[in-house]
């Protein structure tokens, strides 16, 4: 069964960067699409940003010009480069992966927190 292993979350102070890792267990060219998802607590899950097997990108407004989602297809991971980070990019950060048939497989989350 395919996994999803999300790294590189921890503790950042404001207006600082992380980039966080999405290693696939298997092809990452079986998916469709693959993205970047975070829960905050008492909030519900929501999209940072998506990539496309062709590599088009869409990002949620709240962090456009500062992260920037990508992938290695050759060492099967996506990555999330979070710049100019702020209070409220604390979060479990999921990575997600949907297939060409609509199935979507998570990861287990990486926490992040911005905090001085």
């Amino acid at each position: 069964q395919v996994q999803l292993v999300e790294s590189g979350g921890g503790l950042v102070q404001p207006g600082g960067s992380l980039r966080l890792s999405c290693a696939v267990s298997g092809s990452i060219a079986r998916f469709n699409i693959m993205g970047w998802y975070r829960q905050a607590p008492g909030k519900q899950r929501e999209l940072v940003a998506t990539i496309t097997s062709g590599g088009s990108t869409n990002y949620a407004d709240s962090v456009k010009g500062r992260f920037t989602i990508s992938k290695d297809n050759a060492k099967n991971t996506v990555f999330l480069e979070m710049n100019s980070l702020v209070p409220e990019d604390t979060a479990v950060y999921y990575c997600n992966g949907r297939y060409y048939n609509g199935a979507i497989r998570w990861g287990q989350g990486t926490q992040v927190t911005v905090s001085s």
